[in-house]
């Protein structure tokens, strides 16, 4: 379970060093952006009974209200319009990666013994390395710092954590060295309170099919 996420997160920070710079967003790019959801809103329709009568009721998703938004320049309002592109780009990354853990660990608990686990998690890691390293090549610098936060916001444990319990913390201090070496880190937690709390916002929203 944990070589999985130790593999993502390898593949995202060897990528940054061959990252392209961050592109400017036209106008109609960032309106692109905001009109184009990565997860749709979805909407339950069901029935309860009451006092013997069908009541139909309607469950949708969350909507978040926050106050507007003011930007002191241009540049600020760029900055988080380029926020908005990377959350929804890398957001879905995290989402599948948190399921992986699940539905891996799941399974494992199924398997008799552990040449058997071994030979499975082999498998989930070449399948991995098929699927997303194609992805990760793609990715901008600022974008693979954000995946390795968000995935910390959906696994709940950093990556250093997560590498140090599965390689010991010499081979965790060698990737933390790594990554801060081209301005990241595996131990920073994802504060969703603190200094993430305007990435928060935008994820939140992105999941409710706001933006």
């Amino acid at each position: 379970m944990r070589r999985m996420m130790t593999i993502i997160l390898a593949v995202v920070l060897c990528q940054q060093v061959l990252a392209q710079d961050e592109q400017r967003l036209t106008a109609e790019q960032v309106l692109a952006e905001m009109d184009s959801p990565t997860f749709v809103p979805t909407v339950k329709v069901g029935k309860v009974l009451h006092e013997g009568d069908s009541i139909q009721y309607m469950e949708m998703n969350n909507v978040y209200v926050y106050p507007q938004l003011t930007f002191k320049n241009k540049k600020q309002a760029e900055s988080y319009m380029r926020l908005v592109k990377n959350v929804k780009k890398v957001l879905p990354i995290a989402k599948e990666a948190r399921q992986m853990l699940i539905e891996t660990t799941e399974y494992l608990e199924t398997l008799p013994n552990e040449k058997a686990k071994e030979e499975h998690i082999k498998r989930v890691e070449d399948d991995i390395f098929r699927t997303y390293k194609p992805k990760m090549k793609k990715l901008t610098y600022s974008q693979g710092k954000l995946l390795i936060k968000l995935i910390d916001r959906e696994c709940h444990s950093t990556g250093y954590d997560m590498i140090k319990a599965f390689m010991g913390p010499l081979r965790a201090g060698f990737w933390q060295v790594f990554a801060w070496g081209f301005g990241a880190s595996l131990k920073k937690e994802y504060d969703a309170k603190g200094v993430d709390r305007l990435t928060e916002r935008v994820v939140l929203m992105v999941e409710a099919g706001q933006i």
